[in-house]
């Protein structure tokens, strides 16, 4: 199962590895399709103590050649992958001698345009290392919104889903989605890449969508990653009624917690001019909860020679 939306952005290419072609098609690599996929360890740590784990390794066999792909996940800016990144490349290429190519999987443009731009190693104008990763983000995956497409290419539907999460056409590729698992009906594959797109972007406003759409028009998905989606969203729409309910509580504690320290300062400042109240009016004053109120008898109490003049 897949356990977060990290995971989730490289999972497509574990699952389904050839997924890695359908990336070189669309950014028209001169990178022939492969003929077998084997996946390799991403354990990177060496004899010292700090350990290093790519997220998926494969090594890709094609008819001329072998190479090993490293796939990594990134949802924002972070310069501290660059030393990362590097290490993976040079580790792998020394242990295995042989080549590599680094992709980088993106749900938002900030973050590809980051990642695109080569990443190098340098001392002043000197550079040591230059990487230039594959990126894969909004700006060159399609926004994928007709279901036919969509049946006959679910890797590609996936990836173009978690990819465009922050953006404005998320909305139509998750429609088109959900009509293209309609006319396909559910199967094991329907099931793993619902469960992929929704950890996919789980962090971003187009979550809820998906859990709606899940809920009610996929009503005949029964697994339990299915069950656990609907679970959610009810759980979710219990929170909000709870935290709407408790917001409105604690407003209505502190309007309660002001009428009585307003209540309070007019009996102070009535008590110390001398001014006595009946049981009537006391109860009257202390149960009012009208701040305007309050605040004009607090002025009138200031002035006032007896009690009437306040209450009639």
């Amino acid at each position: 199962m897949i356990s977060s939306s990290h995971e989730a952005m490289h999972g497509i290419f574990t699952h389904n590895p050839a997924a890695f072609a359908h990336a070189f098609h669309i950014l028209d690599l001169p990178f022939p399709d492969p003929i077998a996929v084997q996946q390799v360890s991403v354990d990177l740590t060496e004899t010292s103590p700090v350990e290093r784990r790519a997220d998926t390794v494969l090594r890709i066999t094609t008819e001329h050649d072998t190479f090993l792909l490293v796939v990594e996940a990134q949802s924002r800016t972070d310069s501290t992958r660059v030393a990362a990144w590097s290490y993976y490349v040079t580790f792998l290429h020394n242990k295995y001698e042989m080549p590599v190519v680094l992709v980088v999987v993106c749900h938002d443009k900030q973050t590809a345009t980051w990642a695109s731009r080569p990443l190098r190693v340098t001392y002043r104008d000197w550079t040591s290392f230059t990487l230039q990763p594959l990126v894969l983000g909004p700006h060159n995956v399609p926004a994928v919104t007709d279901p036919a497409e969509i049946i006959d290419d679910l890797p590609l539907a996936t990836l173009s889903a978690i990819t465009h999460a922050r953006e404005p056409e998320i909305g139509a590729i998750l429609e088109a989605i959900i009509a293209a698992f309609h006319r396909r009906g559910h199967d094991d594959e329907t099931e793993f890449y619902a469960e992929l797109i929704e950890q996919g972007i789980s962090h971003t406003d187009a979550a809820q969508l998906w859990r709606d759409k899940m809920a009610t028009d996929l009503s005949f998905f029964r697994s339990e990653s299915a069950q656990r989606l609907r679970a959610q969203g009810r759980e979710q729409g219990l929170e909000q009624g709870l935290e709407q309910g408790l917001e409105r509580g604690l407003e209505q504690g502190r309007e309660q917690g002001r009428a009585e320290q307003a209540a309070h300062a007019v009996l102070t400042v009535l008590t110390g001019r001398g001014i006595e109240l009946s049981t009537a009016q006391r109860t009257y004053l202390t149960e009012t909860t009208d701040l305007d109120q309050l605040d004009k008898w607090l002025g009138q109490a200031l002035i006032a020679t007896c009690a009437s003049e306040l209450f009639g």
